[in-house]
């Protein structure tokens, strides 16, 4: 095993995560009542929680939500209708593979690519860069994510990139749709698990403000078992003992300022607007847009996109019984909405929460959502 396996495995300890198992019951216990409902906003988190059967250990009076933390969940159909068009437009778009089949209004890139259109599935920016500079045509890249892939969008462009290479930007930023769900008036979440990966770009101090404000603490937490058992430790005895705090469990890689440099690359690229997140609300500052200075690689600016035309022929669909807003706003779960493992599977999905590898409804479907094994040992 190479030290990368074995570092890892530090973190993947059944007797500790045993410890922390007791732990964590302990303090739901001291706070003395239930639910304790707490949310956590990266799907990479849910991936693990799922992955490691990390809910068959949670008390049951802990609720860990999974909250809009998948970039692809969010990207809005409007957003997907631009793609679609400019691929109809006869325009090569590269994006992500989990972009491929998430629903615009009428149709997904897969659909158009099946009709057609030139639509190549890469593996990061880098690469659709590397494929425009191949090409003696226009080539889009329909670029998602939060903060951490957004930098790299940004890196490419301030490079130099091909002059046949455009962005189709959907990057989203996380912090502001954190103060939507702490606003939303049936929100039960009393503190919030922060993604790791995002915080070693902004820094944890980033949510001081946000803490402030909502007087909810906020505990950043890495990805490997007893990260995430750590973090939620932390979150618990912060909501135990009323301290509306920032607490950085991910140490080895989060600092309170950030990475200066990935910042100051984003934001010279980048300025955030308001926009709608799928299913969730407009979420101001939510969505990256490019600088002026960067418009002539802005698909919105060096191409007429228009998504009119794809409204008059959107399909009768299950679309209008899809839940997927309330469960990323960690109303609902995906087991409460009827299409769930019926009508709607990987294979067919209705919503976008079906469709990425870091939606809540896909995790569910492959993993098996909230098992419980201590039912088994209960009935024995």
């Amino acid at each position: 095993m190479n030290d990368a396996g074995r570092n890892a495995m530090q973190f993947r300890d059944p007797a500790r995560a045993a410890q922390m198992a007791s732990l964590l019951e302990r303090l739901v216990g001291e706070i003395g009542r239930e639910p304790v409902s707490v949310m956590h906003v990266c799907g990479s988190h849910e991936q693990a929680i799922a992955r490691f059967g990390l809910r068959a250990i949670f008390p049951r009076a802990l609720e860990v939500i999974m909250g809009p933390g998948c970039p692809v969940c969010v990207t809005d159909m409007p957003e997907v209708d631009e793609a679609v068009a400019l691929a109809e437009d006869g325009i090569r778009i590269a994006t992500y593979g989990d972009m491929l089949r998430v629903p615009g209004t009428a149709r997904s890139l897969a659909d158009a690519q099946a009709a057609g259109a030139k639509v190549d599935v890469v593996y990061s920016v880098t690469q659709a860069q590397q494929l425009a500079a191949k090409l003696d045509e226009e080539l889009v890249f329909f670029a998602s994510g939060f903060e951490t892939t957004a930098v790299a969008t940004a890196a490419v462009l301030l490079g130099s990139p091909p002059p046949n290479f455009s962005i189709l930007s959907a990057h989203k930023y996380i912090p502001p749709v954190m103060e939507i769900v702490a606003e939303m008036p049936h929100t039960r979440v009393e503190g919030f698990l922060a993604a790791g990966h995002a915080a070693t770009i902004t820094g944890c101090a980033i949510f001081e403000r946000f803490v402030e404000r909502h007087r909810i603490p906020v505990v950043v937490a890495g990805f490997e078992p007893l990260d995430i058992l750590a973090g939620l430790a932390k979150l618990l005895e912060l909501v135990r003992d009323r301290r509306p705090e920032v607490a950085n469990m991910y140490p080895r890689c989060v600092t309170r300022e950030g990475n200066r440099r990935a910042q100051e690359v984003l934001w010279k690229v980048f300025r955030p607007v308001g926009g709608r997140w799928r299913g969730i609300a407009h979420v101001p500052n939510g969505n990256l847009r490019l600088r002026d200075e960067f418009a002539r690689f802005d698909a919105r600016r060096r191409f007429k996109i228009d998504v009119s035309r794809l409204w008059d022929y959107a399909p009768p669909s299950l679309a209008h019984s899809c839940i997927c807003g309330d469960i990323m706003a960690g109303i609902a779960s995906p087991s409460s909405c009827s299409l769930f493992g019926k009508q709607c599977e990987p294979d067919n999905p209705v919503g976008a929460c079906m469709v990425s590898t870091e939606g809540t409804c896909r995790i569910w479907h492959q993993y098996g959502g909230q098992l419980d094994l201590r039912d088994k040992d209960e009935r024995a």
